[in-house]
């Protein structure tokens, strides 16, 4: 079965433009988007008010693996397995991602640091997942 959203056509400044429209009816303060050193847009990064205070996030839009899930899977057509359509895809995977996220949070099933936490940033840069990631690869040396 092909990757999820692969045949969208909306623009990736499009999904950008509702994730953040998404993010700032939720209360954050500051949005940004994060590219890369060829000028695409790579994911967003945002702070907002938890019950610990200002926090940031970072979150990382990754269009090489869908690229590579599209190219591996014969069902999808040849004009899908571009790096253009993987882009577009993998901006609306995250947009899905970030609802389904803001959906548990309005619900009441989880606040948004709880389901964010590999995505906070601390003081010195790092998100909490390659926090995490450090930590292991020291504990297996």
């Amino acid at each position: 079965m092909p990757i999820l959203n692969y045949t969208t056509t909306i623009a990736v400044e499009k999904t950008m433009g509702e994730i953040q429209g998404a993010l700032a009816r939720r209360g954050v303060t500051r949005i940004s988007t994060l590219y890369s050193e060829d000028g695409t847009a790579e994911g967003i990064a945002f702070t907002m008010l938890t019950d610990y205070g200002y926090r940031d996030f970072e979150l990382p839009v990754r269009t090489s693996g869908v690229l590579a899930a599209l190219a591996a899977d014969k069902s999808v057509k040849p004009a899908q397995r571009t790096p253009e359509q993987a882009a577009r895809v993998a901006w609306r995977i995250a947009k899905d991602w970030l609802e389904a996220q803001a959906a548990l949070i309005d619900a009441q099933l989880a606040s948004l640091d709880e389901v964010m936490l590999p995505y906070m940033v601390n003081g010195r840069g790092q998100t909490m997942y390659a926090v995490y990631r450090a930590d292991q690869k020291a504990i297996e040396s």
